[in-house]
């Protein structure tokens, strides 16, 4: 049932909506780290002086150079580790629009499913990134602790934080949140291998950019498949 969930949502991949998502999506994320990173050197320009003197070496004056160099290197490496999360955080806020197509093809005769206020949509967007970000930094521990069972770690723990977010996510659109976490705890099983089969290609480069886009589809079809199951 999961596998044709994805089917579904991979049959759909050429929706212009879907890819106008994803350019915003990449678009904000590549602007954001741009940003981070002129700022960043910027910040280091500032607070390195120009011109330093050192004892029996006398005054050095590619300091600040290096510095804003090193410091540039430093947040486009970071960017590397962080391009998903953030991609998949600014995502959520185009969800509504994913899901919408998702709807409108699979779906007619659903009514059209009240906008989440942007402000929240935004909240809910900044709490996804912090919460994925801490967990993978947490989890490094884990990875260095037992190395060949790292990518097992990476997808369960991707996966339940994925399963649970987008579960969620796509739930309020149409139902009211504490019946959205009731769902979610009695479907916990089968949204966290959903979820889990999202967190796989996240580590494929380029595709793992396309994986929110995805994943909301999926969970979008897993949404009313559960629900028809659990009004059966």
């Amino acid at each position: 049932m999961i596998l044709d969930d994805i089917r579904k949502a991979l049959g759909q991949i050429g929706d212009p909506r879907f890819r106008k998502v994803l350019f915003l999506g990449l678009g904000l994320t590549l602007a954001l780290l741009l940003g981070a990173s002129v700022g960043t050197g910027w910040l280091v320009a500032w607070l390195v002086p120009d011109t330093l003197t050192l004892p029996f070496i006398g005054q050095v004056t590619f300091l600040q150079d290096i510095a804003s160099g090193l410091s540039v290197v430093a947040v486009l490496g970071l960017s590397v580790f962080l391009m998903v999360p953030v991609a998949s955080a600014f995502t959520g806020l185009f969800l509504d629009e994913v899901a919408d197509a998702v709807e409108e093809v699979h779906y007619p005769s659903l009514p059209q499913a009240p906008r989440a206020p942007f402000l929240d949509a935004v909240a809910d967007t900044l709490r996804f990134l912090g919460v994925m970000i801490l967990a993978n930094l947490l989890a490094l521990v884990l990875y260095l602790v037992f190395p060949p069972f790292a990518p097992i770690i990476f997808w369960a723990l991707n996966g339940f934080l994925l399963g649970r977010e987008y579960f969620q996510l796509v739930a309020i659109r149409r139902v009211k949140e504490p019946e959205a976490k009731r769902l979610r705890r009695r479907f916990a099983g089968q949204i966290w291998l959903a979820g889990c089969l999202m967190a796989v290609p996240l580590t494929v480069p380029v595709i793992n950019l396309v994986v929110p886009i995805i994943g909301a589809a999926t969970f979008t079809h897993l949404f009313h498949r559960l629900t028809g199951a659990a009004s059966a």
